[in-house]
Order: C-alpha cells, then structure tokens, then sequence
C-alpha cells in the first residue's frame, strides 16, 4: 500500500495544483512537524481542551514502537465500515503518540463516515492540533491527499474539525488560513466554527480582517452565514461607529429570508438611533412587538437616548413610561438622558422628579448623573440645590470628578456663598486632587475679588505642591488684573513670572499690551512690545491686532498703519481683514477719511479681501462726511463681490440721505431692507425720524414712531427727544408732553438736551414753574444743567421778582464752571430775555 505524502517546503501555488491532481510525489513514515515548515506562534499559552473518549493514551514526543504501517493501514481499511473497531485498533497499534501519518489521516477519513463517530474524529483532531504545531496549509493539504489516496470523499467536515481545534486553541490566525484554504478548494466550513474565527477575530480588535474573510466566503457562494454571523458583523459594525455597516447586514439577513431574532432586531434599532433614522427605528419596534419578540431594557435605552439627542423629550418619556409598564426597569443611561433632555430644555422641575423618582424607585444615580444636574443646575445659578447634589453623591461613596468640584465651587463664588466655594476648595486642595486647571480658576476669581494677599498664597502653595504655577496661571491673575484697572500689579506679576523664568506666550503679551493701551500707559506698551519682539516666541496675528487696535483707541491711527506695513512687508504674520478695519475706523473716527479710503486701497493692494464690515464701516464714514457718492460706489462694488448689505451697512446709508434731507432715497432703502429679509434697528429708525422732524414732516415721523413700537422695538431716549422737539417746534404741546410722560413711565432719565427742549417748550408758553420742576428734577438725576437752561431758570426768577435767586443762579453757574452768554447778560442788566440756541438738538 502507497504510504501518504508529507509536504515540505512547497509553494502555495503548486500545492494547491498538487491537492487538485492528487499526484503523490514522495513517500514519508511521519507527519512533517512545525520544524518543516515553521509557523508562528499565535497563542503563547494555548488552553487544553479535554474530550469525552480518551483515544491516546499519551501524546508525549517520545517515540515508541509501532507496528508495521502499511499493516496498520490495511487492517484500518478492513475496518472502514466499521468506524469503532478501526479506533480501537489503532489505539492498539499506535498507542501513546502522533508521530506517524498515513494511518492517522485514514483513521480520521474513517471516523467521519459515520455520524456516529464524529465526535471521536473531532477529539482527535482537537488533541492533535493542541499537542503540536502543525501548518494549516500541511494538515489541509494531508486531509485532501489521504482522502484521494484511500478512495474517501472530500468532504467539508474532517476540515471543519480541523478549523474548530485552531479556534478553540486561540490560535486565530490558523484558523483564518484554514477558512482561505477551504475557500480554495471548495469546500464551505460549518458557519458555526465560522462565527467562532470571526468574533475571534473582533475581540482582538482586527475588525476588517474579519469583514474581508467574511466577504471572500460570501463572494464564492460557499456561506452566507446565518443570524449568529449577522450578530457579530452588526456589533462590530457597531463598534467601529459605522451604524449604515450594521444596516447593511441587516438587511441582508432579511434579504437570505432568515426569519430575525430579538437580538438581530435591537442591533438594528441601535444602528438606526445612531444614524438618527428615529422613523425606521419605531417601525422595527413595532415590528418586534407584532411578532411577540422581547423589547430588551437596551433597545429602549437606545430610543429613548436618541430621542433626546434630537429634543423630543415628550417621545422619550412615553416611550419611558411605556418600557416600564412592561416590566422592564429603566436603566441608568435612560433617565439619566431624560434629565439631561429636561435641563436643554430649561425645564429643571421635570429634572429634579425624575432624579428625585430614580433615588425612591431606582435605577441610583451614577457619576454622569450627578454631572449632568451640577451642570445645568450651576448654569442657572441655583447654588443650594448644586450643594445638595454634591453632598448626596459623597453620601453615595461617588467620587466626584475634578469638573463636577469646579463647577460647584464656580457657582457659590458667583452666587451668595463665596466663603462655602472658598472652603470647599481648601478642603479639595489640601487632598491632592487638586488639577492646575481648578487652581488656575481659583486664582481668576481671587484677582477679581482684589484678594492680592490671597492671590500670592495661592501661587505659593501650588508652587510647593508641584502645581506649577505656569503660564496659564499667570495670565489669568495678569488678566484680571488688567480688567480691574491694577495695571500696576499686573506688571510686577509679569516681572515675577520672567524672575521664575516662565516663559510668556502670545497671551500674555496680549492681556498685558491691552491693559496697558486701555489704562492710557503708552510707555509700558511700547516697553513690552519691544521685549516682545526681541524675544523668540512666534507671535500670531491676534497680539498685532491687539497692538493696532490699542493704537487705533488711542488716536495713533498712523502708526498702527505703520506697523501693519512693516508687518507686510517683512512678512512676520499674516495680516488679515481685521486689522484693516481697525485701522480705518480708527482714521475715521478721528475724522481723516482721506486716511481712510487710502487704507482701503492699500488692503485691496495688499491682496485682503474686504468683508461686510469693512465696507459698512466705510459707508458709515462717507456718508458722516456727505461724500453720498463714494459711499453709493462701495455699495456697487459690495454687490458685484456678492456680498449682501447687513442692517449697520443699510443704517449708514439711509442716515446720510436722512442728514442730506433726500428722504426720497432713505425711504426706498428702508424698504429694500425688508425685502432682504432683515428688521431695522432702533439706530435706522431714529435716522428716518430725525430726517423727517428736519424737514417739518411731523406726521411721517410719529407714523415710523408708531411702526417701531409695532414691531416689537423700545423707543429711546434719542427717540424721545427728537420727536418732542418737532412737536414743540410746530406748537403741538399736548402731543409731546404726552410723549415725554410716556418716556417717564419707561424710567428713561431725561438727559441735558432733553431737558434743553423741554424747557424751551414750557418757557414759550409760559409756564415758569414746571420749568423749575424741571430745573430741580435735573439736580436731583445727577444732570448738570446747560447755559441755555440756566437762563431759561434766571429770566424766570427776574419776571417774577425774585431778584436775589436770578443772582444767585447766576454764581451757581459760574461755580459750575459754566460761562455765562450774552442771554444771560441781556437778562440780568437789560431785563430782557430773547430767543436762545436749544443746544444740541439739531445735531440729533
């Protein structure tokens, strides 16, 4: 008898070639071992697997006695057909070892015949597979050969055994070599050991290995899979964050007519909630209760969270109440999204029953809870119920987190407790949980507050800690201070951070170049901007644009410009739109628009785009100059560049037309802003007001008036004062007293020019004491009266006699520092008042 062959070496492509022809080309008395053709190693540690019927009595490498082979396979072939006999000889004749081949293949060939015997020809090679480590590709290659060799069938199981004894050995990458193999010739593995290589192959993370293997065996038609495979394929679909993967399965289980399980249905579910598909989501729910299959407490978590993810939290809650009326208890993550739905939704009463139900009836609060009620709680300033929060999750033994501690001492320190979030602190600091993110709060605040003695124990302390401080430390008490006007102190923490030689950063340099510019120390500026520039940080466009707008603030629009060419040229930054703006409202607001216009060239020169604001603001400039021309020309040029006007840019339009009287051109642009689609501020309506009071035009004026009330916009003092004024000017006394007690009403204090008009109107009529009213009433609001109304106050006392009280305003004025006019010389030697500039009216 022709003994097996035992491959050596041999390439992949005339194996296979070998294993089609089944053309025997050496003869070997053993089985080639790992030492043959090595493998590597894929489990260090394999776990044994123990087997109901021992067939070897010992499968130690020592090589025993062994009877004749070819004896032993032509007494195994008188066997055939009877499978137990044939073990039973070969355990006599073989008996401790696999160190032989042919009669072992035969054997397993034999095995396999009988449904009775499968399970010994599984053991077999499950004990073989565990003793040694043989190549897939070798032991494939000897089941396919001995099968042609003795006149078996090649059939699918002796392989799939073979496939099972890799995979219960962990050793995967065997196993998946195995699958290849069987691919190759044909032969389609039992989706069982299949499904047991592919989760093999996710729960070690190799997710599209185990995708490819699968569509490999999918595309050769030899298996589908069945639901245990939709299973794993969808979780790992699930796991990878690709929900349309998990769907895709899906249906391609329904596609195979497999009728779905619970499981298949609620990966499903999940995969829809993810992909926010809420409508197909309900439909397979119904669909599982239609066919009576168990809804599990994770595939409602899964709706419901989704649910509140898009704010349909009335949906979440029935869908809530309905899970529970089934039996099924809610789930930590369910109630916990519930609260958070209520909370986005400002709705906190319902936040605080649905934690107050899940402390009675469960499920308890975990950390994310407590987090999501600290937060939204904190963000609405109820300062006790953050406090009860945070005790009842340390009466829980729940460590809370370095955020959930920052923010409850955030909101005492905001709220009336400062000296509770103080001591919490203390108390979370002297633990040594303390992060340098909570100090570094902590400091913010102290410098806020002026606690300076406070604010330098803490940087001790977290110095002596190992917590810096750093950079990020100093900046914030830098900041603060800046923002308080203790620019001084904001200078000698610089100069301390430089003695520890902590480096600063574009920040720093910002916060304290601003502060230095906004408290008018221009000498410090320049100081820190040359150690700036001598130093080796990168410095970014923001700290420029902080110097050039600090320049622009404090009229030295030139020299910003300077800069920002120097900074062109040398090309240190990239210069953007917005310093450009900067630099040309600071030209214009101090009224050279010439300046200006030749900044915006020089941007458009420079290759930086213009935006909205840049041509609003120079609109805005050159209509305040009645250049109405040039300003209609860089609306042209907004449109051609597809940019659309916003509310400002069509304000600064229509209030040049208004102070050029063409209320023609004002009024058609007032109605192509609402064309556009936008609602005018109060800024355009007073524009239009004024406009129209200017040109005698009253009843246009009070119609706009009424429009602005009417949709929805609070008149003000500006509002106010024009209107009454026009009214006064044509004699309309009850109209416009009416309107000044209504500005009363809405608590707006009447300023310097208001009171200016007021008088005038009650002085042309004579009404001297309600000028007095007035006169007192201003005193008494901290508004300094104005010439034009202390003469109005004089030229009553003197028509009424009061002699001494018109000389007495008289040195009152002078003490206030103002200068009396020739009003009020014509009324205190000539006895006569005249007619007196209502001072700052017109310019309304």
């Amino acid at each position: 008898m022709r003994s097996l062959l035992a491959f050596r070496k041999i390439p992949p492509p005339f194996l296979l070639r070998c294993l089609i022809h089944c053309k025997p080309f050496c003869s070997q008395s053993r089985f080639p071992t790992e030492s043959d053709n090595p493998s590597p190693q894929v489990n260090e540690n394999p776990p044994t697997s123990s087997s109901s019927v021992v067939v070897v009595a010992n499968l130690s490498t020592r090589k025993p006695e062994h009877k004749d082979e070819s004896r032993v396979i032509d007494a195994l072939l008188d066997r055939r057909n009877d499978p137990e006999s044939a073990l039973r000889f070969y355990n006599w004749a073989r008996p401790g070892s696999f160190e032989v081949g042919d009669s072992f293949w035969l054997l397993i060939h034999i095995l396999v015949s009988s449904p009775e015997s499968h399970g010994r020809a599984r053991d077999l090679l499950q004990r073989y597979v565990s003793s040694s480590s043989p190549m897939p590709r070798v032991l494939v290659c000897n089941l396919v050969e001995s099968a042609k060799s003795f006149g078996f069938e090649v059939k699918a199981l002796p392989f799939s055994y073979l496939l099972n004894a890799y995979t219960k050995e962990r050793r995967t990458d065997c196993a998946v070599e195995c699958i290849k193999l069987m691919i190759e010739l044909g032969l389609a593995p039992y989706v069982r050991y299949v499904n047991n290589t592919l989760s093999a192959l996710v729960r070690r993370n190799s997710i599209n290995e185990a995708k490819e293997l699968y569509g490999k065996m999918v595309a050769t038609g030899l298996v589908a899979g069945d639901k245990a495979t939709a299973h794993l394929l969808m979780r790992a679909s699930l796991r990878e964050e690709k929900p349309e993967e998990a769907l895709e399965v899906f249906s391609k289980a329904i596609e195979r007519e497999e009728e779905p399980d619970g499981l298949l249905y609620s990966l499903a579910i999940q995969a829809c909630c993810k992909t926010v598909n809420l409508g197909m989501a309900f439909g397979l729910l119904s669909e599982m209760k239609e066919k009576k299959l168990c809804v599990s407490q994770e595939t409602y978590t899964s709706v419901i969270v989704a649910l509140v993810k898009q704010d349909r939290v009335e949906e979440a809650v029935r869908l809530k109440d309905e899970m529970v009326s089934e039996g099924i208890p809610m789930s930590v993550i369910a109630a916990t999204s519930l609260i958070k739905g209520h909370c986005k939704n400002g709705d906190l009463g319902s936040a605080l029953e649905m934690f107050r139900k899940m402390e009675k009836e469960g499920p308890s609060p975990n950390r994310v809870t407590f987090s999501v009620l600290i937060e939204w709680f904190s963000k609405s300033g109820e300062m006790e119920r953050v406090l009860e929060f945070y005790k009842k999750m340390e009466a829980l033994g729940i460590t809370p987190s370095s955020f959930q501690v920052h923010s409850v001492i955030q909101v005492c320190l905001k709220g009336q407790r400062p000296e509770h979030g103080l001591k919490l602190f203390e108390e979370y600091f002297e633990t040594g949980s303390a992060n340098i993110f909570i100090c570094n709060s902590m400091l913010s605040w102290l410098c806020k507050q002026g606690k300076i003695d406070e604010t330098k124990d803490l940087l001790r302390k977290m110095e002596s800690r190992g917590l810096g401080p750093n950079v990020v430390s100093y900046n914030n008490v830098m900041l603060a201070l800046c923002r308080t006007k203790r620019l001084d102190l904001a200078l000698t923490v610089f100069s301390e951070m430089l003695e520890k030689d902590i480096k600063p950063n574009d920040y720093t340099y910002s916060t304290l170049i601003d502060g230095c510019f906004k408290n008018h120390d221009f000498h410090n500026a320049w100081e820190i901007i040359a150690q700036m520039n001598s130093s080796d940080i990168e410095v970014n466009e923001v700290v420029y644009h902080t110097v050039i707008n600090g320049l622009c603030k404090a009229g030295q629009s030139s020299k910003a410009r300077d800069m920002l060419e120097d900074l062109m040229r040398e090309k240190r930054v990239c210069v953007g739109c917005m310093s450009y703006n900067t630099i040309i409202d600071g030209f214009i607001k101090e009224s050279r628009m010439d300046s200006a216009v030749a900044a915006y060239r020089e941007m458009c020169g420079n290759g930086v785009s213009p935006n909205v604001v840049t041509y609003t603001c120079m609109m805005d400039g050159l209509c305040k100059n009645s250049r109405m021309d040039q300003a209609l020309e860089m609306r042209k040029e907004m449109k051609e560049k597809g940019l659309k006007l916003d509310v400002p840019a069509y304000g600064a339009l229509i209030d040049g037309f208004c102070k050029k009287g063409e209320m023609k051109s004002a009024s058609a642009l007032f109605s192509e802003l609402f064309k556009e689609g936008l609602n005018p501020n109060k800024a355009v309506y007073n524009s239009l007001i004024s406009g129209f009071r200017n040109l005698g035009n009253m009843e246009a004026a009070i119609d706009l008036y009424k429009k602005m009330l009417k949709d929805g916009l609070r008149c003000d003092l500006r509002t106010y004062t024009t209107l009454v004024y026009g009214l006064l000017k044509e004699g309309n006394l009850i109209m416009a007293f009416g309107l000044y007690t209504e500005m009363q009403g809405l608590d707006i204090v009447a300023d310097e020019i208001m009171c200016s008009v007021i008088v005038n109107g009650l002085s042309k009529v004579g009404q001297f004491v309600e000028v007095v009213k007035l006169f007192e009433e201003m005193k008494k609001n901290d508004v300094t009266p104005n010439v034009f109304i202390y003469n109005a106050v004089i030229a009553g006392h003197f028509k009424e006699g009061n002699l001494d009280e018109a000389f007495r305003l008289h040195d009152e004025m002078l003490d206030k520092g103002l200068v009396p006019d020739g009003v009020t010389f014509d009324i205190l030697v000539r006895g006569k008042y005249g007619e007196s500039q209502c001072i700052g009216v017109e310019s309304l």
